[in-house]
């Protein structure tokens, strides 16, 4: 495997063309539906195209990961970078093999989240697209600020765009957050699951600008899915965690526990690794033209123990006081978290927990 740079992989798809062309110049297919309309057997360079996915914020803790369970499932993958840091980067993970070893080709393409028909180039030749955004402020300072959350909006509606305009792109998946859930009046006995939006204006009455940009830019990708053509499934997990989660993604690590006391005294402060977190994105990916839709819950463990929150604070340097409730909790009054619908879809292959 290496990763293939631009030049480069202009060859590949033109050869990859030929070879469509070759194979089988009936295949014919609209944007408007998935069904490929061919009298015998699809041929294999149609195969070979719906294994080729692109991947925003590659680099990033999550997006990594994604890469790494694509690589093991026979995808090659694009990588959106923006810089040239982020295509060092890149590099530096295959060296040091953080980036898994794999006989299918990792292309890191330079485009701009900020230009739909730059998103747009990216994307074309591929069947998928995975936006996971993971954004910093720029100054360093303010970590997730109330204007990263505008930025989150915007991409998010600049990559749905781009994927609406781009003939090739049929199914995304994108990474929003159980922040654009959670966020609620709370009864008691509520289950918290898929179905569940939190409100704009408790985010914004508690400055929760981490839930704010999550949930709009959910609700902005999927007005753009509605009128693009292109089938669009949300992830949303608890906060992910892994190997050296904090050093790895420290902004949003931070920014998803401002409000952990509330959570935590509610049964609703959630983690979920980033492996296990990778793993459903692809499948439900791969789900997308059968049975998966809509929105899904993930997450492994819910905090529900003063144990289990020390262990939580030590490993992100986070004021233990912050997070305890200064109330006993009960947690059998407390609301319930359901990652039923993803655990139904990952339940020939993965056990799961479907409610705490």
């Amino acid at each position: 495997m290496g990763i293939v740079c631009p030049d480069e992989s202009k060859r590949i798809e033109i050869k990859e063309f030929r070879l469509m062309l070759l194979s089988n110049a009936a295949v014919h297919r609209t944007k408007a539906s998935d069904e490929f309309r061919n009298p015998g057997q699809l041929p294999s360079a149609v195969a070979l195209e719906d294994k080729k996915v692109c991947v925003t914020s590659g680099v990033s803790f999550l997006g990594i990961a994604i890469v790494n369970q694509l690589l093991l499932r026979g995808y090659s993958v694009r990588v959106i970078v923006e810089k040239q840091e982020d295509l060092e980067k890149l590099r530096e993970m295959e060296i040091s093999g953080e980036m898994r070893q794999s006989m299918n080709t990792v292309e890191a393409v330079m485009a701009s989240l900020n230009d739909v028909e730059s998103l747009s180039q990216a994307f074309n030749g591929c069947r998928g697209v995975f936006h996971t955004a993971a954004f910093v402020d720029p100054a360093g300072l303010s970590g997730y600020s109330k204007s990263m959350a505008e930025v989150e909006v915007l991409v998010s509606k600049n990559v749905t765009q781009a994927c609406a305009i781009t003939p090739s792109i049929r199914n995304c998946v994108l990474t929003s957050s159980l922040l654009a859930c959670v966020w609620q009046d709370l009864n008691s006995s509520r289950t918290i699951d898929h179905d569940c939006w939190s409100d704009e204006s408790i985010c914004i009455n508690k400055k929760l600008w981490y839930a704010l940009g999550k949930l709009k830019a959910e609700r902005i990708a999927w007005d753009v899915a509605r009128e693009g053509g292109f089938k669009l499934a949300t992830i949303c997990p608890g906060l992910v965690t892994g190997p050296e989660f904090l050093s790895r993604s420290p902004t949003s690590t931070i920014a998803h526990l401002k409000g952990a006391q509330e959570m935590f005294r509610n049964g609703l402060l959630a983690t979920v690794d980033v492996n296990k977190l990778a793993v459903a994105h692809v499948l439900v990916f791969e789900e997308m033209n059968n049975t998966a839709y809509g929105r899904y819950i993930s997450f492994d463990q819910v905090i529900t123990s003063e144990e289990e929150l020390e262990k939580l604070a030590r490993e992100t340097g986070i004021d233990i006081r912050t997070m305890r409730s200064n109330t006993r909790t009960n947690f059998s009054n407390c609301s319930k978290l359901s990652n039923a619908k993803l655990c139904r879809l990952m339940s020939t292959i993965h056990r799961c927990n479907s409610e705490f």
